[in-house]
C-alpha cells in the first residue's frame, strides 16, 4: 500500500519536473537563440532574453536538485563506504538525514523570502516586470519535493520492501 502510494507521488513528481524543465528550457533556449539571430542580422536586440535565460538557471537548479535525489546523484559521502562497504548503509542514512535538514530549511526560508517579495510591490524584475515572489516561490516547493522525496528514499533504505507486497509481486510475476 505504502509502496503504491510512493510510486504515484514519484510519478507525480517526476512529471511535474519533466515537462516543467523541458518548457522553461525551451524558452530560454528560444529566446537566446532569437536573440542571437536577431543581433547578428539585424539591429535588433531582445532587451529581455539575458534575463529569461538567467531565471531559467534559477528554476533549473532548483527542480534539478529534487530530480538528482531521485536519481541518487546528489552530492553524498561516497569514498568512505567504497573502502569500508560495510559502512554504506550508515552513510546512506547520514546522507539522507543532511538532506531532509537542507530540504527543511530551504522550504522554511524559502516561504519568510516568498512572503516578504510578496509583501514588497516594487520587487519585480528588471526587464519584463515580473513579480520577483513567482521566482521565490519555487524554493519552498522544491524543498518539500526535495524532503518528500529523501523520505520515500529513506523508508526504501530501511525497509527494502514490504514481505506482503513482495509475495504479490512474486505471484504476480
Amino acid at each position: 500500500m505504502l509502496k503504491k502510494i510512493f510510486r504515484r507521488i514519484d510519478a507525480t513528481f517526476s512529471f511535474v519536473e519533466d515537462w516543467s524543465l523541458v518548457l522553461v528550457v525551451g524558452v530560454a533556449l528560444t529566446s537566446g537563440l532569437v536573440n542571437i539571430i536577431l543581433r547578428k542580422t539585424t539591429d535588433i536586440s531582445l532587451y529581455w532574453s539575458d534575463e529569461v535565460v538567467r531565471k531559467a538557471i534559477f528554476f533549473c537548479t532548483y527542480i534539478g536538485c529534487s530530480a538528482a535525489i531521485k536519481q541518487r546523484a546528489l552530492i553524498r559521502i561516497d569514498a568512505l563506504p567504497q573502502i569500508i562497504p560495510v559502512s554504506r548503509k550508515f552513510f546512506n542514512i547520514i546522507n539522507h538525514l543532511s538532506v531532509l535538514v537542507f530540504s527543511s530549511f530551504l522550504t522554511w526560508l524559502g516561504w519568510k523570502m516568498t512572503c516578504e517579495v510578496f509583501a514588497d510591490e516594487f520587487a519585480t524584475t528588471a526587464t519584463l516586470q515580473i513579480p520577483e515572489w513567482y521566482f521565490y516561490a519555487i524554493l519552498p516547493i522544491v524543498g518539500a519535493m526535495m524532503f518528500i522525496r529523501t523520505v520515500i528514499l529513506l523508508c526504501e533504505d530501511l525497509c527494502p520492501t514490504e514481505p506482503e507486497e513482495a509475495k504479490q509481486e512474486a505471484n504476480n510475476g
